[in-house]
């Protein structure tokens, strides 16, 4: 297929994480065939060889620990333990990715036994030192500097320089990125010219603290090639200029800056800067593909029936059949029952009496805590809210999470169907039409590549049922000229 045959000629990737740094590096590959069986987990490490396009069966994402920074010994505990090793490769596919893992000193044992690089399945490389430039930012953390070097020392490895490389991504090891997306985002740019891709915080004041116009680390940073080259040559001395900021991304912002580049902003990346339930903010995610999330160490599980671990893996259960559709927001209409249905397609659905329009829908229910106030308290994001977080809970509507999600089929022909349970049922004095209601399946269509193609969102059809218990959805492409509205 067309977006097969154009992958397979992007031969090297580079995958950069901080604090914990991972490298993955993506040569030419013969995809196996997509009947071989799909896995998923939320470990680091095996999910780091499966960075992939659709065409490639182990399932397109990547998870990273999901706990507060601990030792790096419990950390590949974690992952390497995991009854599914991380470099495996279904029968007739080529192994695509090499891993490194960057630290700032040995792992250990718990008995302080240094662990030799050969007990890994890839190499376990010491930072340089870093200690003689110059850090004056008060309570930050000197690691920023180790990590700002990453890409310098990364391009001056022999084995690297001598492999087609093309795009080097940076990112933290609390953040979940979802391949397929990442390489079809910057498939959309020449790697051959200088481009450096990533987002902003969505808190108004942490741009103004650290900049409107730099990548945060923790969303992710893609950095061409031919621009990391001179970004390794110059790192050093825009480290001893910029020594007064905070952090890594800082560091490679500013020097990017000096070098006339300027950011290209994705929405696909998502810094999280924020607390508590981010519900809100995944359930109005944009016309974008999802590219990666951020913090999930810091924020309440996003299923509030799991843990952490366990929801990000549930996540994953959708993005690894539709990776494309994750969290697209679709709106729909139960004219009959008088109701509003909003998808963020893979994680939730909520339902409202009555007839709520689009626009109000699209802005994001803030169901979350600021990462910072700012000066006055205030909490000013970079997107339309709604909602407060004190607001009567039973004037939410009724929100379905993820239950199931089951395929069919092949490739872009793939169906698929998501099956979404109520949370809380019964909370509240509902009208019966909602109150009742418990099982929601959603019946689509693998998404096919964006390339060339402007975003439109979709259309859902609410179908006719005899049951007040269960509501069927269809999502299909809107017809020419189709409004998304009750009435029209």
């Amino acid at each position: 297929m067309a977006a097969g045959s154009h992958i397979s000629r992007l031969p090297l990737f580079l995958f950069v994480l901080s604090f914990i740094s991972f490298f993955l590096l993506y040569n030419n590959f013969h995809p196996p065939p997509l009947t071989s069986p799909l896995r998923h987990s939320s470990d680091t490490s095996r999910d780091l060889s499966t960075f992939s396009t659709s065409f490639f069966s182990p399932p397109p994402f990547l998870s990273f620990p999901l706990r507060a920074p601990r030792p790096l010994r419990h950390r590949l505990k974690f992952s390497l333990h995991h009854p599914s090793h991380p470099l495996s490769f279904p029968s007739g596919g080529t192994p695509s990715v090499r891993l490194f893992v960057f630290v700032d000193s040995p792992p250990r044992t718990r008995s302080k036994r240094r662990i030799e690089e050969n007990r890994f399945p890839f190499p376990v490389l010491v930072s340089a030192n870093a200690s003689h430039f110059p850090y004056t930012f008060k309570r930050g953390l000197r690691s920023g500097i180790r990590v700002a070097r990453i890409v310098k020392e990364l391009i001056e490895r022999t084995d690297i320089s001598k492999k087609e490389v093309r795009w080097i991504v940076l990112g933290d090891d609390d953040t979940v990125f979802i391949p397929t997306n990442l390489l079809e985002t910057l498939d959309k740019y020449d790697w051959r010219q200088w481009h450096y891709i990533g987002s902003r915080s969505e808190m108004w004041s942490q741009n103004n603290d650290h900049g409107f116009d730099m990548a945060y680390g923790g969303g992710g940073i893609a950095i061409s090639l031919p621009l990391a080259k001179v970004l390794a040559r110059n790192i050093d001395t825009c480290i001893k200029r910029y020594h007064y900021l905070f952090g890594s991304d800082g560091r490679i912002s500013a020097c990017l800056a000096e070098l006339g580049v300027q950011l290209t902003h994705e929405p696909g990346f998502h810094q999280i800067d924020m607390h508590g339930d981010i519900s809100g903010l995944l359930s109005s995610h944009p016309l974008n593909p999802l590219v990666s999330l951020h913090h999930f160490d810091q924020v309440d599980p996003i299923f509030p029936f799991l843990n952490r671990s366990a929801s990000v893996a549930h996540l994953m259960s959708s993005v690894m059949r539709d990776p494309r559709r994750a969290l697209q927001k679709m709106v729909c209409y139960d004219r009959p029952r008088n109701r509003t249905v909003s998808i963020a397609w893979g994680y939730s659905i909520s339902v409202f009496e009555g007839n709520k329009l689009l626009l109000d829908l699209l802005a994001v229910d803030k169901t979350f805590w600021p990462w910072v106030r700012g000066s006055n308290g205030e909490e000013i994001y970079m997107f339309n809210t709604r909602g407060s977080r004190r607001r009567d809970k039973c004037k939410d509507p009724a929100v379905f999470y993820l239950k199931n999600i089951v395929s069919s089929g092949s490739g872009d022909k793939t169906r698929i169907e998501s099956t979404y349970s109520r949370y809380m049922p019964g909370w509240c004095l509902w009208t019966a039409s909602v109150k009742n209601l418990r099982l929601i399946s959603v019946r689509s269509q693998r998404l096919e590549r964006f390339k060339d193609k402007p975003l439109r969102r979709h259309c859902c059809d609410v179908l006719p049922s005899s049951t007040e218990y269960k509501m069927k959805v269809d999502i299909r492409e809107c017809k020419e000229g189709e409004l998304v509205a009750m009435y029209t």
